[in-house]
């Protein structure tokens, strides 16, 4: 009887060892299968991948007609970059350089042994084709940057020499792509300016290659083992695209991504609260803006008060920038005044701009409408007429992809609202709004909206974003098609005034003519919002130094190059995928071993008694 009692209860071990086992692989086992493909994806070779998430998917690969100045500056190499500390100008393809006393010829000598991703060399010829191919052409993308270059001389394969027709302010803050003369003189540049796409892999000399671009997906990039500065210290970039903002920032937490760029707000103190991850407001040389077409033609489809200056001005006093602050950055951001921000440059060379307290304009809807009817346009029923009688009505467009600006536009919406504007209000992917923005019908530039909010940058050196307001922009980088002779005069001064401190005031000059004529109201200088993974993964590099972010500065492409998993950080393809389903798996593997040996001895002792 004991002995039939002992065999039931060794059979009922046995059975509930093995069902304990069952059930631990039947749960963990697919776990660690499912969190291993997704990790995985898209990333089948091996490797150390570093992966970065981002909300804005690239437009196009192709520098003359993209925006993606992320993947370019990886890819490509300019002839001069910047320090990432203080974005000051540093040696990148030009080893060194010097100008004549007059500041109009400059020379350039360039880097010795290095080749195209193909293998091909890269000597002199590859500079020279590429400024006349952006002058010869009128590249808008680039135009900013070419201004008063006369002619480009190949003085021998590692020199090359500028001549310009006027001292050039930003002779070294061009940031120009170089690009290879045995790939692109084959490319129809009027094709190069408007469709072409320039499909991986896409041959540069820079530290990465764009070897896969799938829509909706990724960007991968290879990294060049050849580069000059020294291979990167990862073997691939995966550039992540997410249409979910909150899925990104877990994915940050989860150990998914190492690094993600466009993090919302509301997520930043949750990250930081949870150690895996720091979670910072990187300084942006940029500013957020309500864009205005001011195009004054009768091609443009869009309201003709916005030509009226009056009537810009009128709207400037109706926008709360701190309450824009407040709910759509919630506190990331600070009130904009002008189009470079503070706190970014050198103190004894702050291009930032604040108008005087008599000039500033502050929130007040009462004076907003006063000085709309003031300027024309009665309130007649609650409803705001323009100079013919009709109500003024607005499209305002919003970006799909851009929660902050959809909140700051609703915001705007209601103020105009409130002045008797009937506003529409659309939320559009950027795709529609560029092609708004840039209209044409047939080959007459008729741009096709009113007003829109999204995000303006400068270059370490300010000549580029001043372009922006120049008649030479209107259909390129120029957004609002305003044109102003006193501007043009001002920025041909300060584009040809090399001493810095000289060249400041017309800086300043021309920041306030924009903020008279309220060209477009800046709202707020935002900051980058961005995590990284600083706890697994080393060599992360700030730009500039002090306030910057590690990513997306695309002057500064440190960060790519230095960054690296911590010794025994976890796995090395960067995939995330978490170790624990395996290893208890295997423990229990282990222990059910253990356990039906220990009762396999224990029945032997049993049966002997």
């Amino acid at each position: 009887m004991r002995l039939a009692t002992v065999r039931r209860a060794r059979r009922g071990r046995l059975s509930a060892i093995a069902v304990f086992t069952f059930l631990l692989l039947v749960f963990l086992v697919p776990a660690a299968h499912a969190a291993a493909a997704e990790g995985s994806s898209p990333d089948p070779d091996s490797g150390v991948a570093l992966r970065v998430g981002w909300t804005v998917e690239p437009d196009n690969l192709n520098p003359f007609a993209g925006y993606s100045v992320e993947l370019y500056h990886l890819n490509y190499d300019c002839l001069v970059g910047w320090e990432p500390g203080d974005l000051q100008p540093r040696p990148e393809l030009a080893t060194s350089w010097e100008s004549s006393a007059d500041g109009k010829v400059w020379t350039f000598h360039l880097r010795e042994g290095v080749r195209w991703q193909d293998g091909v060399p890269f000597t002199a010829d590859d500079v020279k084709f590429t400024f006349d191919y952006i002058i010869d052409n009128s590249m808008a993308y680039f135009t900013s940057y070419t201004d008063y270059i006369e002619e480009v001389e190949v003085v021998d394969p590692l020199t090359v020499r500028f001549v310009c027709s006027k001292p050039k302010a930003n002779m070294l803050g061009m940031l120009v792509y170089i690009l290879p003369k045995h790939i692109w003189s084959e490319i129809d540049p009027e094709k190069a300016a408007t469709s072409y796409q320039n499909d991986p892999p896409v041959v540069g000399t820079g530290p990465f290659q764009i070897v896969e671009w799938e829509k909706g997906s990724h960007v991968e990039l290879q990294a060049n083992k050849s580069y000059w500065r020294g291979a990167p210290k990862v073997d691939k970039v995966l550039f992540e695209y997410y249409t979910n903002a909150d899925t990104m920032a877990a994915d940050v937490q989860s150990g998914h991504l190492q690094a993600a760029w466009g993090i919302p707000p509301a997520a930043m103190g949750k990250l930081n609260a949870s150690g895996d991850v720091a979670a910072i407001g990187g300084a942006f040389n940029g500013f957020t803006m309500l864009a205005f077409n001011c195009y004054d033609s009768p091609d443009s489809l869009g309201n003709p008060v916005l030509r009226d200056s009056a009537f810009r001005q009128a709207l400037d006093w109706a926008v709360d920038r701190g309450k824009i602050v407040q709910l759509a950055h919630q506190g990331y951001a600070r009130p904009a005044t002008s189009i470079l921000p503070p706190d970014y440059y050198a103190k004894d060379m702050d291009y930032h701009w604040e108008p005087p307290a008599g000039l500033a304009r502050t929130f007040d809807l009462a004076r907003a409408g006063q000085l709309l009817t003031a300027a024309g346009y009665p309130l007649k029923d609650g409803v705001r007429l323009d100079k013919q009688g009709a109500p003024v009505a607005l499209r305002l467009f919003a970006r799909s992809n851009s929660p902050t600006d959809q909140v700051a536009a609703k915001l705007i919406a209601g103020w105009f609202e409130q002045l008797g504007l009937r506003i529409k209000l659309d939320v559009v992917d950027e795709g529609y709004l560029m092609s708004a923005i840039y209209n044409y019908k047939g080959a007459t530039y008729a741009p096709d909206y009113d007003t829109f909010v999204w995000y303006g940058s400068s270059d370490p050196d300010p000549n580029y974003v001043l372009s922006t307001f120049t008649a030479a922009q209107i259909g390129g980088w120029g957004v609002s098609g305003w044109v102003d002779p006193e501007y043009e005069r001002l920025y041909s001064r300060q584009a040809t005034t090399v001493d810095p401190q000289a060249r400041l005031p017309l800086v300043h000059e021309m920041e306030a003519l924009l903020y008279r004529d309220s060209v477009i109201l800046s709202l707020t200088y935002p900051e980058w919002l961005q995590a990284y993974d600083d706890k697994q993964w080393a060599g992360w590099v700030k730009s500039p130094a002090t306030n910057g972010g590690v990513i997306y500065n695309w002057y500064s492409i440190d960060s790519y190059l230095s960054v690296h998993p911590r010794s025994g950080a976890g796995p090395a393809d960067g995939s995330g995928v978490p170790v624990w389903p395996f290893a208890v798996a295997a423990a229990a593997v282990a222990l059910t071993a253990v356990m039906l040996i220990r009762a396999k001895r224990r029945s032997r002792a049993e049966t002997a008694d």
